[in-house]
């Protein structure tokens, strides 16, 4: 966040607790809240799953009832909202306010659907209602832009271990997806008969998404496979090292879950993409104990340089994801070649789905 305020000419203050799953960053006016609010999306940001703008915080909220004054606190709001999200921190203190969040957005949306407050039939065009619980005397109250936060609830994508599926693994790549990609995008670039290859593969939860799609891979691993994934016919198990093997021709994606140091990865990434043998990948970086933020701009400025290198225009993300536990993932893309006479300064395209600044 610091980083993000400081290139727009920003500077704020962080407020926060170990172990209390949020972070307060304050900014010295409204008006620098509002330009950080108009130029900051969700996806610039690598290891925080929401963000929301506050514009309240409510304090001793009496538990008989919270709901007329959190009412009061948004007197005077002439634009409405249109969606309600209620959250708490998710840490094992949050869990024990979900039932009480879940039970209250009934209670509140209902009062503020009769108000007024909220309009769910201009749910894309208003901004939605955040009113965050720490604990259950205090609330945050806030807003998002629906195309500049997460769609999710505490923007946690809420995903069931697939039938099948040789490991739980599969949860990371299965939000990756969720995440890197939208619907649509997920209708183009995941349609059955597309080559994959599987970097480190074994026992083959990463390739189990691929495949259920029926996109062909070639999973590569010195390690055991699923009997039953292999069963599938859409996987071929190539026993080699994942950073020497090569395809004999160009694939649509390559994705690698190796244990290794993420410049290394980074750098394995890099050059295949760089050099065409696939299009996109999704990747994860096993982070060092200490300094996890500069080990991804590490990684990121490798990407960007050995990229740089080639007429070619990429786009670049990296996000830790609900399922990572120590580790980032990254997605890289090869959106087209430049022109002969581009900037080779590395810096990455805008994604494809361009969000207009609201």
């Amino acid at each position: 966040m610091a980083d993000k305020a400081a290139a727009l000419g920003l500077r704020g203050e962080v407020q926060t607790e170990t172990q209390s799953g949020f972070v307060v960053f304050s900014l010295p006016s409204a008006e620098a809240a509002i330009t950080l609010s108009r130029h900051l999306r969700i996806d610039d940001l690598v290891f925080s799953r929401q963000w929301v703008w506050v514009t309240r915080l409510v304090d001793d909220l009496p538990a008989r009832d919270r709901l007329a004054p959190l009412l009061a606190a948004l007197t005077g709001q002439s634009a409405g909202f249109g969606d309600l999200r209620v959250e708490c921190p998710d840490t094992n203190e949050g869990k024990a306010l979900s039932g009480f969040c879940r039970r209250f957005a009934g209670i509140f949306s209902a009062a503020a659907g009769e108000s007024g407050l909220i309009d769910a039939r201009r749910g894309h065009s208003l901004p939605r209602l955040h009113l965050f619980f720490p604990v259950a005397e205090r609330c945050y109250v806030g807003q998002s832009s629906p195309d500049r936060a997460s769609p999710w609830p505490m923007g946690i994508p809420r995903l069931r271990f697939p039938s099948g599926a040789p490991s739980r693994s599969t949860l990371k790549l299965a939000e990756a997806l969720m995440i890197f990609l939208s619907p649509e995008e997920q209708e183009q670039r995941l349609i059955a008969g597309r080559r994959v290859v599987d970097l480190g593969a074994a026992p083959g939860g990463w390739s189990w998404q691929f495949a259920s799609r029926g996109m062909r891979v070639d999973a590569v691993d010195n390690g055991p496979l699923s009997e039953a994934l292999l069963a599938t016919g859409m996987v071929e198990h190539l026993r080699q090292d994942g950073f020497r093997y090569r395809p004999k021709g160009p694939v649509d994606w390559m994705v690698c879950d190796m244990v290794e140091q993420p410049s290394r990865i980074a750098q394995l990434v890099a050059e295949w993409v760089a050099r065409g043998d696939c299009r996109e990948s999704i990747f994860n970086l096993k982070l060092p104990m200490k300094k996890r933020y500069a080990a991804v701009e590490e990684a990121r400025g490798l990407i960007t340089a050995l990229m740089g290198k080639t007429d070619t225009r990429f786009d670049l993300r990296f996000k830790q994801l609900y399922h990572d536990r120590e580790e980032v993932t990254g997605h890289l893309r090869r959106l087209a070649d430049a022109r002969r006479g581009h900037a080779k300064n590395g810096v990455s395209s805008t994604r494809s789905r361009l969000r207009r600044l609201s």
